[in-house]
């Protein structure tokens, strides 16, 4: 296992910033995913990490040594690309075994690296045949062998699960988190999958324009998220936000309704100003219309999801989300009233669009 310490990562293509100053420790044995939209720059900083680009400045260091000028087969890492990157003429006994017989590693050795992945992805059977003889599930399950078998203390994933379909991928999933708690190895895992983020990591790292809005436990970032940013991209369906302004008396003012924030733990003074509520939609519940504390609301439409439903509401110009059971949702009155639990919401700047 290694540690690995990204200090001041700065990477430019032409004029346009991919990376601004990227800070990242990761512990030993530790499960990390990079997770953000298309075009936030994780995949350049895993590319970073790996060596396949070189930062403008900043140092990637592994286990206290500075790896920044080395080339990728110098820094002891194992990586897993998105495209399989399998070679199609050899089977997988060969993908398995290639980069170890180049490297010179006795027969024997690598005949009991190849036996030991195999048996521990479960392709035993599946070793004397081909890339196209393989689903895409058994092709990543080889892509994963192949980085396996160098015996690497870290491993880097990124999107190894994009090319799979959602049952598979929820499969793999479990598989790798497995995987992780039997190797042990410090795993970097780049994704835009929130899902995947929030089943597998240790900690996470939201990605948005080029930096790290937001790195810690999974639900963490999802009961307190950082930024704005993070609340909207993490969740689903996306937290419900309004709109309006911290009067200075320990209310929320949002045109003529007010709601009390006494239940509300601010991480910093703060005494009035242009602000946005968000509440997720199980933290959301549905009174009668015009009882104590409630905004009026209009039911839309239910989604009945089998062991739950989401009801969707009108309400102060906006559509909002509400989790609900399965016979509420059933029996769901058109005019409600919406109460806000306030001790899990989120309050954020308006001009700073950090947490409050």
């Amino acid at each position: 296992m290694s540690s690995i310490s990204l200090r001041q990562i700065k990477k430019s293509f032409g004029g346009l910033i991919i990376l601004h100053s990227i800070d990242m420790e990761i512990e030993k044995g530790e499960f990390v995913v990079i997770l953000g939209p298309s075009g936030c720059g994780k995949s350049t900083l895993l590319n970073v990490i790996a060596g396949l680009d070189e930062c403008d400045e900043g140092q990637t260091v592994i286990e206290g040594k500075d790896v920044s000028g080395l080339e990728p087969s110098e820094r002891g890492l194992a990586m897993v690309f998105q495209s399989y990157a399998l070679f199609p003429a050899m089977t997988a006994r060969r993908n398995l075994s290639f980069g170890m017989e180049i490297a010179g590693t006795p027969k024997a050795t690598v005949a009991e690296k190849v036996a030991w992945v195999a048996k521990l992805l479960q392709i035993e059977a599946l070793l004397d045949r081909k890339p196209a003889q393989l689903s895409g599930g058994q092709r990543q399950r080889v892509a994963i062998g192949r980085a396996l078998v160098r015996s690497s203390s870290i491993c880097l994933f990124d999107e190894p699960l994009s090319n799979l379909d959602a049952k598979l991928r929820a499969e793999t999933r479990v598989e790798l988190k497995q995987l992780h708690e039997t190797l042990g190895s410090t795993m970097i895992y780049v994704t835009h999958d929130q899902i995947e983020a929030m089943t597998m990591a240790d900690r996470v790292a939201v990605m948005h324009k080029g930096k790290v809005e937001q790195f810690a436990h999974p639900q963490s970032i999802y009961e307190k998220p950082a930024s704005l940013f993070v609340a909207g991209f993490v969740g689903s369906p996306a937290m419900n936000f309004i709109e309006g302004r911290l009067d200075g008396s320990g209310r929320f003012v949002t045109g003529d309704i007010s709601v009390d924030t006494g239940d509300y733990a601010f991480e910093e003074p703060w005494a009035s100003g242009d602000a946005v509520l968000g509440v997720r939609s199980e933290d959301i519940s549905v009174v009668d219309c015009g009882a104590p504390r409630s905004i009026p609301a209009t039911l839309a439409f239910t989604e009945l999801l089998g062991a739950d439903a989401l009801g969707w509401f009108d309400c102060l110009g906006k559509r909002f989300s509400v989790r609900l059971g399965i016979e509420a949702a059933r029996s769901m009155r058109k005019e409600v009233g919406l109460r806000f639990n306030m001790a899990t919401a989120s309050i954020f700047s308006k001009a700073t669009e950090r947490r409050l």
